[in-house]
Parts: structure tokens; sequence; C-alpha cells
């Protein structure tokens, strides 16, 4: 049964892909139900997968296979808060070379166009800083980053 407010996805036939994906890449996600369609409709078949139940790191969330008519943006995006390196490393890796591609300060997008913020705990912690210096520091760190250096980030807020 669906939850009483899940995120839907748009995707062009590959929902299921997608979604077993993030179930293999990510913690606390997994795929339920898939759907089939009952008859024709203007993305496909009958038979075909429609929709499929899935949750991101305990997200609900629906692939709707709706046809090529819509792209994902920036607009919406998973962020999602690493521990160290490694982790960030892994989901990052995991994404960029799945097809996906790098975008900045730790922004990246999977082969779907859904994007990714991995984004470090000590890199939100550095940015929100009440001491505005280190604040900058760290920001201005970020700013010429892919994927973010944890490193990097330390060295900004020590000056």
């Amino acid at each position: 049964m669906l939850s009483k407010n899940i995120i839907c996805l748009w995707y062009d036939g590959t929902a299921l892909d997608a979604a077993t994906f993030y179930a293999k890449t990510f913690p606390d996600s997994a795929v339920g139900a898939v759907h089939r369609a009952p008859g024709d409709y203007p993305a496909g078949k009958q038979g075909d997968v429609l929709t499929v139940e899935f949750t991101v790191m305990g997200i609900p969330c629906l692939g709707l296979n709706g046809g090529p008519g819509i792209k994902h943006n920036e607009a919406f995006s998973f962020q999602v808060a690493t521990d160290d390196q490694a982790e960030t490393d892994r989901l990052w890796n995991a994404i960029v070379g799945n097809g996906g591609e790098e975008n900045v300060c730790g922004w990246c997008r999977d082969k779907w166009g859904l994007s990714w913020q991995i984004s470090p705990r000590v890199l939100t912690a550095a940015v929100t800083d009440p001491d505005q210096a280190k604040a900058k520091r760290a920001f201005d760190a970020m700013m010429t980053m892919g994927k973010i250096d944890i490193a990097a980030i330390e060295a900004a807020i020590r000056g």
C-alpha cells in the first residue's frame, strides 16, 4: 500500500532500472511492488511496467514510466548526508560511474537525470557555523569542488 505522501519520479520506461540501482546503492532502500499497465497508454503498452514502488534511504517513492515528455532537473534533488570520505566517494562514484555526470559543490546527476547532493556532514556544519569567517572559508573551498574533499574542507575550516 502506498504511503499517504510519496515522491513520484517520472521516468521514460526505466523506473524499475532506476529503483533497482537505488536499492543496491543506498542504505535503507528497497524495491517494492511493480505494477503493470492494465491497458495501452501514450508511453507504453498493456503489460509494460507502469509504476514501481520503492524507497530511497527510507523515503517512499513511486517511479512512473510516463514517457519522454518530462525531464528531471536540479529543482528536485536527494541530499545525502555522508559521514566520511569513504562514504562520500562510494556514493559519488556509484552515481557518476553508472552513466551519471559530475556537477559542482557536491552535486551529481544519475544516468536517469535525477540530481543528488552528496554532502558530508562536516561541510554542512562548517557552512552553517556561527563563526562567519570559518563558514566563509569552508564555503569558498566548496565552491571550487565537484565531489567534496573532506580533508580540504577541514583545512579550510582551520584556516
